[in-house]
């Protein structure tokens, strides 16, 4: 391909990010995978810019380690019912899938910083209405998982694509690294402090508090991402690329997809049950707390091992290590569903999850990565890829819905996480082509 050619489907950085970063960085060698101009590469470090990015990242899982776990006991307190939190969960989940799809030309097209910005207050304005709304708000689910699906699938949607492009095959384990250790970090502290503070107050003022200091949180990432450097879109978003690669039978993404259907099936339930389950183990909200200060700081940790020292090539069998790890720390919940054994899944969690998290993420953007072509679709690539996320977690969260209708006892919640929580095991069968090497697989997706 000529140069010109390659300058049409590759723009340039903006001013700020570096040349010798992303997907800009030198010219493809021929078997997929990006090469410098000039000696080998070395290991270069994350750019000011991308620190930037990922303070805004931190910021974003901040705000929502905040209030995100306590939002689903306030409205099981309202409520009491099982459904009503499936509910919540699933209309977020098809709100954030239809973002994407519909988003992804906003994202393409026009500066995708205006996206990241609008997913970041428009998170704000969710915890902005649920303090509106008051102990009335178990009964506008259906607004509240729309605007909070908006708000993230339109944050969620331009992150990652900037993070594609802020980050090349050598950088991104690492990049994913110090993002886990962030997000550790504000899961450890965030969650602690607010059930201190619900605690300590009475009930409803508490809760007022945490949403309040929330939504603070989301409006100081909105400012910093003003210092983010503009980065406008090229080319022309295709609104039928999901469903023409998906009819690929010879495409890798064939795969891909349904991998990352089997990964959103565990995220879809287990990100709002585990939290109530805590909560109904112990009454309160300050165990609740000490439940995340606990396992964050065991994936605090983790997370700092897998960005210092999971290399490539360690990705085969430290993920299948990983994925048996994830489904072995549900089976103490078949003795006794309580604090300790609540304990021993949520640190066992914490760490296995990076081994399977940054290879799923890196692999897969990698992949995204292979040619120029690819890059080129590079939008759409994120959008199938978070499609096949949210389908996965609306259906491990429709799988939840039916259980809970015929049967809401302990040992059928528990069957439940099981079969949900083996996921993990399919999504490595699924990627091991990929996981062997880099470059696995085939350029053209």
């Amino acid at each position: 391909m000529s140069t010109r050619a390659k300058s049409r489907l590759m723009p340039p950085l903006p001013a700020g990010f570096p040349k010798d970063e992303g997907v800009n960085a030198g010219k493809f060698a021929g078997n997929g995978q990006q090469e410098g101009q000039g000696p080998p590469r070395v290991k270069t470090p994350l750019s000011s810019q991308t620190w930037l990015l990922l303070a805004v990242h931190g910021l974003f899982t901040a705000g929502n380690a905040l209030s995100g776990t306590f939002v689903h006991v306030y409205l099981w307190k309202a409520a009491h019912n099982f459904a009503l939190l499936g509910w919540f969960s699933a209309v977020q989940q098809v709100s954030m899938a239809i973002t994407f799809w519909l988003m992804g030309k906003w994202v393409k097209e026009h500066n995708k910083m205006n996206a990241l910005r609008a997913g970041v207050l428009i998170s704000a304005g969710f915890y902005a209405i649920v303090l509106l709304l008051g102990e009335t708000a178990a009964d506008m689910v259906w607004l509240l998982g729309l605007v909070h699906g908006l708000g993230s699938g339109l944050f969620w949607l331009a992150f990652n694509v900037v993070y594609f492009e802020v980050t090349d095959p050598d950088s991104r384990d690492r990049f994913n690294g110090v993002a886990g250790i962030l997000g550790s970090g504000s899961g450890m502290l965030a969650p602690w402090i607010s059930g201190l503070l619900i605690s300590r107050m009475t009930h409803e003022t508490g809760y007022r508090l945490i949403f309040t200091l929330s939504l603070a949180v989301f409006v100081l990432g909105g400012i910093a991402s003003f210092f983010l450097a503009k980065r406008k879109g090229e080319g022309s978003y295709d609104w039928t690329f999901t469903p023409k690669y998906l009819r690929r039978r010879d495409g890798i993404w064939n795969k891909m997809f349904f991998a990352m259907l089997a990964q959103g099936i565990r995220e879809g339930v287990f990100g709002f049950l585990i939290g109530i389950l805590v909560y109904i183990s112990t009454g309160n909200e300050y165990s609740l707390g000490n439940f995340a200060l606990i396992t964050s700081a065991a994936g605090l940790l983790s997370f700092y091992v897998a960005g210092r020292f999971y290399k490539p090539r360690h990705r085969l069998r430290g993920m299948l290590l990983a994925v048996l790890g994830l489904t072995l720390v549900i089976l103490p919940f078949f003795w006794k569903v309580e604090y300790a054994t609540l304990l021993i899944f949520g640190i066992g969690t914490a760490m296995f999850i990076p081994f399977y998290t940054v290879p799923v993420t890196s692999t897969s953007f990698d992949l995204i990565g292979r040619d120029p072509d690819c890059v080129s679709r590079r939008e759409e690539f994120v959008v199938l890829r978070e499609l096949g996320l949210n389908v996965g977690r609306l259906l491990g969260t429709l799988a939840f819905l039916l259980t809970v209708s015929f049967s809401a006892t302990t040992l059928s919640i528990n069957v439940l996480m099981l079969a949900i929580g083996s996921s993990p095991l399919l999504v490595w069968v699924l990627m091991r082509r990929f996981l062997k090497t880099p470059e696995a697989g085939s350029s053209t997706g």
